[in-house]
């Protein structure tokens, strides 16, 4: 149990990055009573999220040392780091799996950027964990897909302004007149315009102003 029960001590969780998906993993973790660390590099972030998180939710700066120094205690470790565009780094080996309890669980929300463990391969809701040295894993690419209308009105929500945007004025004069939009492009007229898809695949970057 995450919270654990009246003289024993409840779990520990460790989420890696401190935006949005960080954070709600974390608020769920307090919620059912877990002791919580945050790991990110953006002092800022660890600021803000020290100021609003509960007294159990501890904020570290998050490097290769301190990964390594909260491995041993985590009952649950929480991926979720993101380089818009680009692959994940790895930030936890097989290697420091083996200072892992054996039981605990791995939970790599980056997968679909390629995941932030070495050990991490995509699954799928119908087969989702496996195990290796006794740790389990679980890389559901698309996890929100378990749950496709909140999922789907979350994401029409935030997304349906701007394609409506380009429906009245086309792609090339909403790009020109928003920079949300303009931000947006990955590939324009065959060159790929968006720097982190470039360097993943080794491809020439194209500035999208240049081809507007």
């Amino acid at each position: 149990m995450l919270g654990g029960v009246p003289g024993v001590d409840p779990a520990t969780v460790v989420i890696i990055g401190g935006g949005v998906v960080g954070i709600n993993a974390a608020k769920m973790a307090c919620g059912l009573g877990a002791k919580v660390y945050i790991l990110d590099i953006d002092l800022d972030r660890l600021r803000y999220l020290s100021d609003v998180m509960p007294g159990h939710c501890f904020t570290l700066m998050s490097s290769p040392q301190a990964i390594r120094n909260v491995l041993p205690k985590a009952d649950v470790v929480v991926g979720a780091v993101l380089v818009p565009g680009s692959k994940t780094p790895t930030l936890i080996t097989r290697e420091m799996l083996k200072t892992m309890k054996k039981g605990s669980v791995l939970v790599d929300v980056a997968i679909d950027q390629g995941g932030c463990f070495e050990t991490s391969k995509e699954t799928t809701h119908a087969a989702p964990t496996y195990t290796i040295d006794g740790i389990v894993h679980y890389a559901v690419s698309n996890m929100p897909g378990a749950l496709p209308r909140t999922s789907t009105l979350a994401l029409t929500n935030a997304t349906l302004p701007y394609a409506v945007e380009i429906a009245n004025k086309g792609w090339k004069k909403a790009m020109k007149e928003n920079s949300e939009i303009r931000r947006g492009a990955n590939v324009v007229e065959g060159h790929v315009t968006y720097g982190g898809v470039a360097e993943a695949f080794g491809l020439k970057h194209v500035p999208v102003e240049k081809l507007l």
